[in-house]
């Protein structure tokens, strides 16, 4: 196991905030073991494997705009990087605005990559967000 230093956390963590804030699948993907296990919250069925995590992701990204993350405080112990953090977005299909707060724990392999990741987050619809329209099924649609 990766013996992390206080940097490397920050760095983790910093790549995690731009693929999301991104909505980038795939950059978030990159951090991932192949077979690695995603739990959201202490209450969800974990994700096994890089198919159910990229499905979350994906599904994250498409429902999700203007996307914020900031971690707040970093610790690291061995090979584990652990972070309170919050953040915002907003609900593609309804323009709500979410602010969200939560503490997260992340397992590195080896190669520095996530094994296991583990969440609790707390949200909370805090308005509308004025800057969007949401889509309707007629703009889908292309009508």
């Amino acid at each position: 196991m990766p013996n992390l230093t206080p940097g490397d956390g920050h760095d983790l963590l910093a790549a995690l905030k731009a693929g999301y804030e991104a909505r980038d699948p795939n950059a978030i993907l990159e951090l991932f073991d192949e077979d690695a296990e995603m739990r959201i919250d202490p209450f969800a069925e974990p994700l096994n494997g890089s198919l159910e995590i990229r499905r979350h992701w994906n599904n994250v990204c498409a429902e999700q705009a203007h996307v914020e993350f900031e971690p707040e405080r970093t610790w690291v112990s061995g090979s584990a990087v652990l972070s309170s953090w919050h953040g915002a977005y907003t609900r593609r299909a309804t323009g709500e605005r979410v602010r969200a707060r939560g503490f997260m724990v992340l397992e590195l392999g080896e190669d520095r990559r996530i094994e296991r990741l583990r969440g609790w987050p707390m949200e909370r619809v805090v308005g509308m967000d004025g800057s969007f329209r949401p889509q309707t099924t007629e703009d889908a649609d292309g009508r």
